[in-house]
């Protein structure tokens, strides 16, 4: 390969990683969004185990109830609760 056949291997290995780069950059805004959400929801369900089980409620700090958590926010919370309450 002489340096001509380079370059423009080059360029086109460059306009490839650009263009997988902008096809793929909303999923994964999506999902790290997701996970970020996940993780406060892990956070909002170790806050809520730390109160005093007085009031007759307990939710399980698991993947799931993070999750719907995350994705709802404070009216999944009040979703979690409410079927806590109900079963």
């Amino acid at each position: 390969m002489d340096l001509n056949q380079k370059i423009i291997a080059a360029l086109l290995a460059g306009f490839f990683i650009i263009a997988l780069l902008r096809v793929f950059s909303a999923p994964l805004k999506l999902a790290l969004k997701l996970l970020v959400n996940t993780l406060l929801g892990f956070l909002a369900l170790w806050a809520f185990s730390l109160l005093p089980a007085a009031a007759g409620f307990s939710l399980g700090l698991n993947l799931w109830n993070a999750l719907v958590i995350g994705i709802l926010g404070l009216p999944g919370f009040i979703l979690l609760l409410l079927t806590q309450w109900i079963i």
